[in-house]
């Protein structure tokens, strides 16, 4: 996907007679590691757009989790399209895309583990703050909308439904080149 995304972008730019470079960067988040997961991103940009590939695993904490449920885990694959308002990757930022989550799921009973799967939309804004010319630091929110997939998640004797809306919030530190 990540290569598909790179070639596409290098076919616009070859395509235009502007002269504006492409560049690259990798991201880190904040919010995976604080929960015990990992988080790897990469983007692909030109002028004030770029291409975002995501992965991230989250342990989401119970006191997020409905009640009688434990060990909610999620693992998203996400591609996401970002505009900016200024030049060099720097101010508020806003962006959109798909996301597919494969999750797991116990009861507080921990007998067994339910699997799942869903396709969700993301919307975020957040702002990119320069530290030093090619390094940034990027406080930012967003919502992801579940869309498809698993609606009633059948583990030992309970049903968990998960969530229409899922907010979320970060911190990322990026470098671009």
């Amino acid at each position: 996907m990540f290569m598909a995304m790179m070639l596409f972008l290098s076919a616009i730019a070859f395509a235009q007679k502007n002269e504006s470079k492409i560049s690259f960067g990798l991201e880190q988040d904040v919010l995976p590691y604080a929960t015990g997961g990992y988080f790897a991103g990469a983007w692909i940009g030109k002028d004030q757009l770029r291409i975002r590939a995501l992965t991230a695993k989250v342990n989401k904490p119970d006191f997020i989790v409905k009640d009688g449920f434990t060990n909610n885990k999620v693992t998203a694959y996400a591609l996401l399209v970002d505009g900016f308002l200024k030049d060099n990757w720097k101010g508020w930022w806003a962006g959109a895309g798909w996301v597919y989550w494969k999750s797991s799921i116990q009861t507080d009973k921990k007998m067994a583990t339910a699997h799942y799967y869903n396709w969700l939309v993301n919307g975020s804004i957040g702002y990119n703050f320069s530290l030093g010319k090619k390094f940034y630091i990027s406080p930012w929110c967003g919502m992801h909308i579940r869309l498809l997939g698993d609606r009633r998640v059948a583990v030992d004797d309970k049903i968990f439904k998960p969530a229409l809306l899922n907010p979320e919030g970060s911190v990322k530190l990026g470098v671009w080149w």
